[in-house]
């Protein structure tokens, strides 16, 4: 069995992992699902101070503190951003990387630099438009873009969509790519549909030396398809695999 940690994405919290969780606790394995500052439960601590390195912080405090070793960390969209700095703060702690549908950056960059530019400025437009010019709200619009199409779905997760911080979009990471280097890691791609905004991170994982996955499902995976979600992870905790495309 296997201790994993189920990071979400943008506008999500770890109320998001829940459904998987359940299927993988059933299996045996440890499974911590962590909100990250300022989203879901903890939506009251959002300002405007908060930022990739609070999220950083957030999951190296809760590596550190629960004494969390070889685990499988699994990052959702946004939180792919967060490999690099994670890894490297916490090399011993992590057996493998899963990119769930994420967004993957080198150091230097930023979610803004590796999303498509005309999304990029929608976010910025948006939160100085709407947003205090900090935050990003949430709207239905991101179901949309998420290809959350199923009536019941939509009705459960559009309300428990929190407000996100314009800043961990703009932040750029710092961190040694060779840490992250020396961890397998897996990229999931999910296909039915693609977001056509993660071409640019699948194709940099894999050239990065990523096995890739796929999974016929939208982009909240989890959601939309906890079992076939929670099966390819189970699968994924078997084992640490090789690096390389497969």
């Amino acid at each position: 069995m296997a201790t994993t940690v189920l990071v979400h994405g943008a506008m999500h919290g770890g109320w998001a992992w829940s459904a998987v969780a359940t299927r993988l606790r059933a299996e045996g394995h440890t499974v911590f699902t962590p909100t990250l500052t300022g989203q879901g439960d903890r939506r009251g601590s959002l300002t405007p101070e908060v930022g990739v390195g609070t999220h950083v912080t957030d999951l190296t405090e809760l590596l550190w503190f629960e004494d969390l070793r070889d685990i499988v960390l699994v990052l959702h969209s946004y939180a792919g951003v967060l490999a690099g700095p994670v890894v490297e703060a916490c090399a011993d702690r992590i057996r493998s990387v899963v990119f769930a549908g994420a967004f993957v950056v080198h150091p230097g960059q930023s979610l803004a630099d590796v999303e498509p530019p005309a999304v990029a400025e929608r976010y910025r437009e948006t939160a100085q438009q709407h947003g205090d010019g900090w935050r990003l709200p949430a709207t239905s619009a991101f179901l949309a873009q998420w290809a959350v199409t199923d009536p019941a779905l939509q009705a459960f997760v559009g309300p428990r969509l929190t407000d996100f911080p314009l800043k961990s979009v703009t932040d750029a990471v710092v961190f040694d790519p060779a840490s992250l280097a020396a961890v397998p890691r897996i990229y999931i791609e999910h296909t039915a549909p693609p977001l056509p905004s993660l071409e640019h991170s699948r194709t940099t994982a894999v050239a990065d030396g990523a096995t890739l996955r796929t999974l016929a499902t939208g982009h909240d995976m989890m959601l939309a398809d906890p079992d076939g979600t929670a099966a390819l992870l189970s699968e994924l905790l078997a084992v640490t695999p090789p690096t390389g495309r497969g």
